[in-house]
């Protein structure tokens, strides 16, 4: 199941976030939820472990 949020972020982290996404080919919603969860699982790595670790 997924879940959708806003997020409020100043006017230049906008832009960035744009130039980024554009960069990668992907939408500007992608890259930010890629963002958030490898931050959720650098913050959590006992529940979200590496799948690279072994």
């Amino acid at each position: 199941m997924t879940k959708k949020t806003t997020i409020v972020v100043p006017d230049a982290i906008y832009a960035d976030l744009i130039t980024w996404a554009t960069e990668e080919g992907r939408p500007t919603a992608n890259l930010c939820a890629f963002i958030i969860e490898t931050a959720i699982r650098n913050r959590f790595p006992e529940k979200y472990p590496s799948i690279t670790k072994r």
